[in-house]
């Protein structure tokens, strides 16, 4: 949600050329992302449920990412020259990002820490001190610095400020939440004797190693589309598209968060049930209630998307990109629903079927951006979104149907999706994000799910 709502501060301050840069910079935050953590994650709450080895790992997991984050540092500053020039970041913010990535890379287990011993409150407590750090450094540097310093004022705060040093100040503030965020999760740290078992990290990579692929992959599907723009497109109007699309596909964060948000408190529940009598069952149920949400949320965003984008994308010099909005929406579902049928794959061990899926769903990206994009700019890349995802989920659930049947209701998930595309599709493409036709269609929506879904929602919550 951060993401929305730093969307009007920064579209507010830069031209979508300079957005653009930021953008891209971000791209490449979520891929290296992936390499620092290499799938420790997913391999800490797969292995944390076996009670004799908790303690062992816990430790051996925080020493394996401390160890490579400082490795990382080294090569990322040895070579930071030569890396601003591959990658095509300015000198001046290389450097907050090799940091940033590195902080991040030192909370991954103190978080997945928590989420395994079930502490939601504080995990959501720290995640909030982030957000409201990064919110309010963003909001001070880029809207209430200019404001408060004048060519004439002298003291601290003209010595803070600097013109055209917007991203530098972004760079900052993330920096500056992240260090907190860190500082917050000591304690996990701190706590606890170091002991490196390495049968148990050797078993961790070859079950992270998979995950690492398919988080890779997943993260090609997610942001290199920014990457390939930048690099495709003529260089006069490059930077210019990529702020808009990237402005644009901001507000599919809603299905983002509600998606994200339905998988890490979904996660650990899959490990720690798949040892209980028939948990498929549950499996199902909760797939069933996620793609019920879900098509609620695809649809109220679409029909409201033009409010939204008053809201949070000011500058309609970024609206030109607001036809991608409905397709990246309804690739975000896609991958929501991917993430819930992945299940049998991570319960199952079979974690290579994740690298395999997410590897055919990143060769389609990288084709259609390729060959597409010199044609059809960033619609290109929303397209390539939308299929990829969709052949992801649909090779999920064909595999999970052989070694791991799931007794998924059909009927139901697509009626839900199908009724949710038709009615979006009509609102925005047809009627042209027509209010008077677009709340009547969400109106009825939710009637169709109240009515159908009454009596099982009842139950569920009077049987808790």
């Amino acid at each position: 949600m951060l993401n929305v709502i730093l969307v009007p501060i920064y579209t507010g301050v830069m031209q979508p050329g300079s957005y653009g840069q930021v953008v891209v910079i971000f791209a490449y935050f979520a891929i290296f992302n992936v390499f620092l953590a290499y799938g420790m994650e997913t391999a800490f709450f797969r292995f944390y449920k076996e009670l004799d080895n908790r303690k062992k790992v816990v430790s051996t997991s925080l020493l394996s990412i401390l160890g490579s984050t400082a490795l990382f540092l080294l090569i990322g500053f040895i070579f930071k020259n030569s890396l601003s020039h591959i990658l095509e970041i300015s000198i001046e913010y290389i450097g907050y990002v090799f940091w940033i990535l590195a902080l991040d890379a030192l909370v991954i287990i103190p978080f997945a820490w928590l989420r395994a011993n079930e502490r939601p409150m504080r995990y959501a407590i720290i995640k909030l001190i982030n957000v409201i750090l990064n919110l309010g450094l963003n909001s001070f540097f880029l809207i209430l610095l200019p404001n408060l310093v004048s060519e004439e004022s002298t003291g601290i705060l003209a010595s803070m400020y600097r013109e055209n040093f917007e991203i530098s100040y972004i760079l900052i503030s993330n920096l500056v939440s992240s260090a907190v965020t860190l500082l917050l999760m000591l304690r996990v740290y701190l706590r606890r004797p170091y002991i490196f078992d390495t049968d148990i990290w050797k078993r961790m990579i070859a079950y992270a190693m998979p995950v690492m692929v398919a988080g890779i992959a997943f993260t090609v599907n997610e942001v290199l589309d920014k990457i390939l723009l930048e690099k495709i497109l003529p260089v006069e109007i490059a930077s210019d598209e990529v702020g808009k699309y990237g402005a644009c596909i901001k507000l599919a964060v809603f299905m983002t968060l509600f998606a994200t948000a339905f998988r890490m408190g979904i996660e650990p529940f899959f490990f720690s049930h798949s040892d209980t009598k028939n948990p498929q069952k549950a499996y199902a149920q909760i797939t069933n209630y996620f793609v019920v949400l879900g098509s609620i949320i695809l649809l109220a965003v679409v029909v409201f998307s033009d409010v939204l984008k008053i809201m949070f994308v000011r500058d309609s010099a970024y609206w030109e990109a607001m036809p991608v909005v409905p397709l990246i929406l309804l690739a975000s579902f896609f991958l929501g629903i991917y993430h819930n049928l992945s299940v049998w794959y991570k319960v199952t061990d079979r974690t290579k079927f994740g690298a395999y899926i997410s590897m055919i769903g990143a060769v389609l990206t990288i084709i259609i951006n390729i060959v597409f994009i010199p044609y059809f700019g960033y619609m290109a890349s929303a397209v390539a979104t939308l299929l990829a995802y969709g052949s992801m989920m649909m090779l999920s659930f064909y595999f999970g149907r052989m070694y791991y049947p799931i007794p998924y209701n059909f009927r139901k998930i697509i009626f839900y999706l199908g009724v949710s595309v038709l009615f979006s599709t009509l609102s925005f493409y047809i009627f042209d994000r027509n209010l008077y036709v677009g709340v009547p269609l969400l109106i009825l929506f939710l009637g169709l799910v109240y009515k159908l879904e009454f009596e099982n929602l009842k139950k569920l919550f009077l049987n808790r």
